[in-house]
């Protein structure tokens, strides 16, 4: 029984382990920090977005400022870009609480089709200053295994 409870326990703090390739302080007298995150899309492998936000740790809400970086870190192929929402919506991807006032960090990705682009925007679901912060990133398909498929995709 206690190898049981001894194997949770430390599952649960695997778990909360962070992903952050990057943390940066915003200076000596703050507890707030710079944060980066590497994720890889989850049905476009091939693509990884870097996301910058602040963690305010004695804070109930983080800032609702981010920024995102997507860049192409392995194969995109058509068998990835059919099983995407090509949707003028598109999909959320990642997201991330950033309060405990239901202020969320998302990460949605669209299909430009005509331009042959994947988009990722990532956006607070909450206003903060009179504004939804928001910040766009865009992968080209370009030179990539899915560039054939898009260009079959046309409507002529």
């Amino acid at each position: 029984m206690k190898k049981l409870l001894f194997s949770l326990a430390a599952g649960l703090l695997i778990i909360g382990c962070s992903d952050d390739v990057g943390k940066v302080s915003l200076g000596l007298f703050t507890t707030k920090d710079v944060v980066i995150e590497a994720n890889v899309d989850p049905k476009v492998t091939g693509v990884t977005c870097h996301i910058s936000h602040i963690e305010a740790d004695l804070d109930f809400s983080d800032p609702s400022d981010m920024s995102i970086a997507c860049r192409q870190s392995g194969e995109i192929t058509a068998g990835q870009l059919a099983k995407i929402d090509r949707s003028k919506n598109g999909e959320i991807v990642f997201t991330q609480s950033k309060s405990v006032l239901f202020k969320t960090l998302k990460v949605r990705r669209i299909y430009d089709a005509e331009n042959k682009t994947l988009i990722y925007l990532s956006y607070s679901t909450k206003e903060s200053s009179g504004s939804h912060h928001h910040s766009l990133s865009t992968v080209s398909l370009y030179n990539t295994k899915a560039w054939d498929w898009a260009r079959s995709q046309e409507v002529k």
